[in-house]
């Protein structure tokens, strides 16, 4: 990763990802630091709890890879489809300091920062993680969730848009298509407060940091209202991409890397930045209090920060990379990859999207509310 034009997008991607600080309910300030991550031997197996498509997979990818330089065998479970979602299923285990057999997970870092203050991550040890001492890129080094990066190593990071089936709703460069009657029914959102509440915002013009209250409202209204009329189909996490691949939906709020791995198969699918722009963020990888295999979670961490890896990884999911040197390596396997937007994004081509806002005390607990009730959850 070439530090130059990016260092700019990313001083905002990094507060995208882990600047939000919406609180849980019941989360509080931390009493007492978890623990940090025990030494011990690299052996035997541990369960990876990720995201759909987004990792390299095969028997030549990452995980296999993995598995085949150190002799760990990697159960990679493909179970986060939305961080509240997840979090409501894990929580009961963690509050009793287990981690239902995983020993990590991948979630976005505001949340990472909450699951932090109620106890259930493990600090790092970051002299069994030199690759990410060395090639983690600077601007993502200190975020203000985790400004040591204690608890949380960035995953990949990524941009909120608009994903389209350009053959049936061609045209479409506005947040306000989403609202557009003449593709009632054929539209989804996001069960994501920070992506589809703030990109209404832009579509009405507000910017998200600076809204009040009422403004806030106002948006999750005008969801809610979208909702009840049909206009939108439904809300999603990352399983909107079956409404896309089945023409069931034709307009999704949805997360950049999906577009080009759904464009492969489809090449009238693709990820449209808004004129209005978009919201950036950042997911993280982070081990549970109670994992039963942590010492193997920190050497995949490690392992996944060599940017001959990451390249990999990158060239598959085609999310920004937080791996420093992949761009390089990129330039000569496959050229038009390594100028690909979505991997690298120009501060030009972000110049109107801002980072996931920080929704705290009575406030984000009023628009979480409204939220939850706007998508009958």
């Amino acid at each position: 990763m070439v530090a130059r034009k990016l260092a700019p997008v990313f001083a905002v991607v990094v507060l995208a990802g882990c600047g939000g600080s919406s609180e849980l309910a019941g989360t509080s300030a931390v009493k007492k630091e978890p623990p940090v991550v025990a030494k011990g031997p690299v052996q035997g197996s541990f369960t990876f709890s990720q995201w759909p498509l987004y990792i390299d997979p095969g028997k030549h990818g990452t995980v296999a890879n993995f598995e085949q330089a150190t002799g760990v065998k990697v159960k990679y479970v493909e179970e986060i489809n939305d961080n509240v979602q997840f979090f409501g299923k894990v929580r009961p285990q963690l509050a009793q300091h287990q981690s239902g057999g995983r020993s990590m997970i991948t979630v976005s870092d505001w949340l990472a920062a909450q699951m932090y203050k109620l106890g259930y991550l493990q600090r790092l040890d970051y002299s069994q993680l030199p690759n990410v001492t060395k090639n983690l890129i600077p601007a993502l080094r200190h975020p203000s969730a985790d400004p040591a990066r204690k608890f949380t190593v960035p995953w990949q990071s990524g941009m909120t848009g608009l994903i389209v089936r350009t053959d049936k709703a061609p045209g479409v460069t506005s947040i306000n298509d989403l609202y557009d009657p003449k593709y009632k029914g054929k539209v989804t959102m996001l069960t994501e407060l920070r992506d589809s509440v703030p990109m209404t915002l832009k579509g009405m013009g507000i910017d998200p940091d600076k809204a009040t209250t009422a403004q806030w409202l106002s948006a999750v209204d005008k969801i809610k209202k979208a909702a009840s009329s049909g206009q939108i189909r439904r809300f999603t996490g990352n399983d909107y991409i079956k409404d896309l691949t089945k023409g069931d939906a034709w307009i999704s709020l949805g997360w950049s890397g999906d577009a080009v791995q759904l464009q492969k198969d489809n090449p009238h699918i693709k990820f449209i930045m808004p004129r209005e722009g978009c919201m950036l963020w950042s997911t993280s990888m982070e081990i549970p209090v109670g994992a039963p295999n942590p010492q193997a979670a920190e050497a995949f961490i490690n392992y996944v920060y060599d940017p001959k890896v990451q390249a990999n990884i990158a060239e598959y999911v085609n999310y920004v990379t937080p791996v420093k040197g992949v761009q390089e390596i990129l330039r000569k396997r496959d050229p038009k990859l390594a100028a690909n937007q979505l991997i690298f994004p120009s501060a030009s081509y972000t110049r109107n999207c801002t980072f996931e806002p920080v929704l705290g005390g009575a406030q984000g607990a009023a628009v979480t509310e409204a939220f939850q009730r706007a998508i009958g959850a």
